[in-house]
């Protein structure tokens, strides 16, 4: 039953593989420019309850946070505080982002705090790659994780209590440019380059727009002629990313998870002439023991000794012979007649790329 249903698997793979649709301009391309940056601080979480850090840092910290308060600690003091804790705290400007927008922020231990339950980020400057500061954050934190032990030395742990989420918890301060209403066009990127598919995409613009409106830069870029002003540019790309475009069919290509025995297969994959032999052997051990007990007056312990019984089955032998142009279909359903598992079929497809008749690229993970 259950090669049975690996090979319907493999099936509907390949046929579902094999169909072309359209698909919007909008899933297969992203406007140049319009993506989210990536934003990172160091702060101080607080009021946990004993779990914080036991490091120089942190005790440093919070004396420097302090003194920008006015209070003023003779040096060398040590807070032995365990109730803060310093962390790393980053998060994702997305597009577009105005001043007051809110977003989320992830806060990272960076020491040795055993759990961020209960605790609040004080403010923190979340900084771009340019060192300019685009958001503040600051919020209680929900940490999903769990940390418990037990005066006897006993721990129990459940996802990561050390790192935490404090939703819509940063305030965006300054604005990236994108660059979004600069020049006479704007240029789309596909998500999986594809020279097809950027042709497919410069034809259905022009066949739409008018000739010459799209030109296609390489397998990745398309540029199109797009109006100057942001308020047209902005109607012009809501009706440009709903059109709907023919992505070219991928490589050839076999994806094969070696410890579970899934195998995922394109439609386009093709075996030259070739002929494989295919058998398993099965080593089975089976461990008993036997008791050996001496006579009332022969004055012998009983002794108990292993006994070891080792079978080994060769199995049978299985020839596979396919013709020049095979596709992975064909194979599928001879493996699938004589009864072989998966991982049988994981076996001759690494036994054909070995002998460079399998016309296709294969991954293994």
């Amino acid at each position: 039953m259950l090669t049975r249903k690996f090979v319907i698997l493999l099936t509907v793979l390949l046929l579902w593989s094999s169909i072309s649709y359209a698909e919007r301009v909008k899933d297969v391309a992203d406007v140049a420019g319009v993506r989210s940056n990536a934003l990172i601080g160091y702060g101080l979480v607080v009021g946990l309850n004993g779990t914080g850090d036991k490091t120089a840092y942190a005790d440093q910290s919070l004396m420097s946070m302090l003194n920008k308060f006015g209070i003023n600690l003779p040096a060398g003091t040590k807070t032995n505080s365990k109730n803060i804790a310093a962390v790393a705290v980053h998060a994702e400007l997305p597009a577009f982002a105005k001043p007051g927008h809110k977003i989320d922020v992830t806060v990272s231990s960076l020491g040795n705090a055993k759990s961020l339950r209960g605790g609040t980020l004080l403010l923190t400057p979340l900084k771009g790659v340019d060192g300019n500061v685009y958001a503040l954050a600051q919020g209680n934190m929900i940490v999903g994780g769990l940390d418990a032990s037990g005066a006897d030395g006993s721990k129990i742990t459940i996802n990561v209590p050390s790192v935490g989420r404090v939703p819509s918890g940063a305030t965006v301060e300054r604005e990236v440019n994108t660059g979004f209403d600069l020049g006479n066009t704007i240029t789309l990127n596909l998500k999986n380059p594809d020279f097809t598919t950027a042709t497919n995409l410069m034809n259905v613009i022009n066949e739409t727009l008018g000739k010459g409106t799209a030109v296609a830069l390489d397998g990745n870029s398309v540029e199109v002629m797009a109006p100057r002003l942001p308020s047209q540019r902005v109607s012009f790309l809501s009706m440009l990313e709903n059109f709907e475009v023919t992505s070219g069919r991928d490589s050839a290509k076999i994806i094969i998870n070696s410890r579970t025995g899934t195998v995922v297969i394109g439609a386009d994959v093709k075996v030259s002439a070739a002929a494989v032999t295919h058998g398993s052997l099965v080593v089975k051990i089976t461990e008993s023991t036997a008791t050996s007990q001496p006579n009332p007056l022969a004055g012998g312990n009983t002794q108990v000794t292993p006994n070891s019984d080792i079978n080994v089955d060769k199995g049978d032998g299985r020839m596979f012979k396919f013709p020049e142009g095979v596709s992975l279909d064909d194979i599928v359903q001879a493996v699938n007649k004589v009864g072989a598992a998966p991982g049988d079929l994981v076996a001759i497809l690494e036994a054909l790329k070995q002998a460079g008749a399998l016309k296709a690229e294969l991954m293994v993970i």
